[in-house]
């Protein structure tokens, strides 16, 4: 097509673009929240653009948190499955460190959590309510007692599968 043969103000279309689908996260906020929102279920409340922990002043506005929601609907964010004649031997003591780092990660992050921890087939199932908390227990139990550690991320679903065993 010549430059001669476009109408003056058009502009045409590429195909040769790829556009990036966005992602849809159910559990993040659709716009922003009122300032200061508090979660009726946890009492954590958002602040300053993050959820954090203290009292909200009075007359906060009232919103369950994304990991109040996701607990609700038994919806994890991350999977951690844990395995091995290792952990079989050493599961009390692993898991002590896998409650230790939640709670510390917890104390400023009210969005990490644990969900459930379940037995499965010989391997025991954490899951939690944020991606980034499965990854960083998987990296702590893998520095501390080394053995194989994979992480499987879905960026369509935001969600996190890590696998340790020893």
């Amino acid at each position: 097509m010549s430059t001669r043969s476009i109408p003056p103000g058009f502009h045409p279309v590429r195909h040769d673009r790829l556009l990036q689908e966005q992602v849809h996260d159910a559990y993040k906020s659709k716009g922003k929240l009122h300032d200061p929102t508090v979660c009726p279920q946890c009492g954590a409340y958002f602040h300053d653009g993050r959820w954090q922990w203290g009292t909200a002043p009075a007359g906060a506005h009232q919103e369950t948190c994304p990991a109040c929601h996701r607990m609700h609907d038994q919806y994890p964010a991350g999977f951690l499955y844990l395995a091995g004649p290792f952990f079989q031997a050493h599961r009390e003591e692993i898991m002590h460190l896998v409650h230790h780092h939640e709670q510390r990660e917890r104390a400023e992050h009210p969005l990490q959590r644990i969900m459930a921890v379940e037995e499965r087939d010989g391997e025991t199932l954490v899951t939690t309510t944020d991606i980034h908390l499965a990854r960083g227990i998987g990296e702590a139990v893998h520095h501390a007692y080394q053995g194989e550690l994979e992480f499987h991320y879905n960026p369509e679903e935001s969600l996190l599968r890590v696998h340790w065993t020893h």
